[in-house]
Formats: C-alpha cells, sequence, structure tokens
C-alpha cells in the first residue's frame, strides 16, 4: 500500500489520453493511444520551463485538458463507491462526483510537477479482434530505481477508448479510493466522506 501512495504522485501523468487524439480512438488500438497521447505529455512537461519551475496555473490546466477528460468519470465514480453508488441520492452522487473530480485534478497536477527523467517501456498487447475492455501494461523506467509496472485498464465506447483504472505495481488505483471511502461510510456516511473531500480540497486551494 505504501509503495503505491510512494509512486502515484509520480506516475498519474503517464494515464493522460490526450483529447487531440480523441477522434482517432476509434482507428487505433488502446497501446497505441496510450503511448502516443503518453508521449505529447512528457514533451509538453519536459518543454515548459514554467511546468518545470512549478507554476501551478499550468500544471493544472495541463491536466485538465489533457488527463481528467480522457477518463470514464462516470464509470470510475460507481466503480469506487461500489454498493455505495447506488444507496446515495441523485445529489450525494453529484456533490461526489465534484469533489472526487477535485481530488484527481490535484493527483495529477502534483504528478506532473513532480515529473523528472522517467521513461515508458511498453508490453507487447495482445487484443482480440472487437474487444471493448483491455489492459495496457507498461513499466515506468526511472534513473537508480528499479522498473515499476504500471497498467491501464481501457472501456472502448462510442466515443472512443477511456481509462477506468490504473494498477500501480499490482495495486488498483479503484480498489484503493474504494476502501477508503467506504470506511468513511461505513462509520460516518456518504455526506461525510462529501464534506472531507471538499475541506481536503478547499484546503490545497483548488
Amino acid at each position: 500500500m505504501r509503495t503505491f501512495f510512494k509512486h502515484l504522485l509520480q506516475l498519474l501523468l503517464l494515464v493522460s489520453l490526450s483529447a487531440s487524439y480523441a477522434t482517432m480512438s476509434a482507428e487505433v488500438t488502446a497501446d497505441e493511444l496510450v503511448k502516443r497521447t503518453a508521449d505529447e505529455v512528457l514533451a509538453v512537461v519536459k518543454n515548459d520551463k514554467d511546468i518545470q519551475a512549478g507554476n501551478q496555473q499550468k500544471i493544472f490546466a495541463l491536466a485538465e485538458e489533457k488527463i481528467l477528460p480522457n477518463f470514464d468519470f462516470d464509470r470510475v465514480c460507481r466503480m469506487v463507491l461500489g454498493k455505495n453508488w447506488k444507496t446515495s441520492s441523485p445529489e450525494q452522487q453529484t456533490q461526489f462526483q465534484k469533489e472526487f473530480r477535485t481530488l484527481l485534478l490535484r493527483t495529477y497536477a502534483t504528478a506532473l510537477g513532480k515529473y523528472k527523467d522517467q521513461t515508458i517501456e511498453y508490453k507487447p498487447m495482445r487484443e482480440d479482434a472487437g474487444a471493448k475492455n483491455v489492459s495496457v501494461k507498461t513499466q515506468i523506467l526511472q534513473p537508480g530505481g528499479q522498473p515499476i509496472a504500471v497498467d491501464y485498464s481501457l472501456i472502448k465506447g462510442d466515443d472512443g477508448w477511456k481509462v477506468y483504472d490504473i494498477v500501480i505495481e499490482g495495486v488498483s488505483l479503484v480498489t484503493n479510493y474504494r476502501s477508503q471511502f467506504s470506511n468513511e461510510i461505513r462509520q460516518n456516511g456518504i455526506d461525510s466522506l462529501n464534506k472531507k473531500l471538499a475541506d481536503k480540497n478547499k484546503a490545497a486551494g483548488a
């Protein structure tokens, strides 16, 4: 668990599926899409001196533009809340989506700001014809450190491939958040979770 969170901030930027490739998503395989768009995001980070210097406005803008729109966010929220999604009111669901989206935005922005000299190794992928749910397996290579396995779970819909989970060293992003949030909901309810998320986002200036 500790290893997961240690690397999460450095790695989540690599899940970005750039909007500039959205129109091509139905024409390329999931792994091709991940590679093209990850390369694009890393190029922006490497070449933008403001981002390298920690310009929060630019970092947040890049995360907002290149990362979050390319998640199947409704699916992520339903998976993270699990059975608690069905027992929540529409208002509670909307509030959770708002605060969880801001939490992810802050996390990804931090990841972009911490990028240094990591590179990505893409594993061969066998994709069955017509498959709509695939896993793209990669390794993050970092100078002086052990490779880190990062797998992307994607689903294909009418608007192309979307990410709905990330597995880092065998630990699922969705599973981690679901475990944390379900404990809070079980003890204090969904409203308490939403308030805590809102307070954290506010304290972080998001």
